[in-house]
């Protein structure tokens, strides 16, 4: 019997392309693709800011570790590829659901990349409010690089890159059996 190749899931910052490049990674590979803030947004009935304002942050997180956890067991049977929300490190649970789970990639860019990128969509980002969100985004990267570096099998810089270019990273290591 031959083993199942293991899910890819997509780490990083907002902006650095993780939905995008998901569902045509996806597409490329036959695979299902899974967002862990669409599920919450399906589960819960309404937008991820509105839960952060409602509920609070804590709430948010609990949701998506279980909805991580309940893509990465679909993944199980049939592989697939996840788009994480850029907060998904910060829970210890969610990095080792990550390591033993996922064959996980990192996407990055520098912050002027993301923010131009964040600002050309009109979804609101409660963790990039504020006068500065260049600082913001700054802060958010000193306080997650090492856990998004932690749980990386692979880091690509999306500065530049289309994502059909990025899928074709990916799908290179993946047909390589990175």
């Amino acid at each position: 019997m031959s083993m199942l190749p293991r899910p890819i899931a997509l780490v990083g910052l907002s902006g650095t392309g993780k939905s995008t490049v998901a569902a045509v990674l996806a597409q490329r590979l036959g695979w299902p693709s899974f967002d862990t803030d669409a599920l919450i947004v399906q589960f819960s009935g309404g937008p991820v800011a509105g839960l952060f304002a409602t509920r609070g942050e804590d709430y948010f997180r609990t949701l998506e570790t279980e909805m991580l956890g309940a893509a990465l067991l679909c993944a199980a049977f049939r592989p697939a590829v996840l788009a994480t929300g850029g907060g998904i490190v910060l829970r210890e649970d969610n990095r080792m659901l990550l390591q033993q789970g996922a064959f996980t990639i990192w996407l990055d860019a520098p912050t002027d990349v993301l923010l131009a990128r964040l600002l050309a969509h009109t979804e609101e980002r409660p963790l990039l409010k504020g006068d500065n969100p260049a600082a913001r985004l700054d802060t958010l990267r000193q306080q997650r690089e090492p856990l998004y570096r932690a749980v990386a099998d692979l880091v690509i810089d999306t500065a530049g890159l289309a994502p059909e270019a990025i899928s074709a990273m990916i799908w290179g290591q993946v047909m390589r059996g990175a």
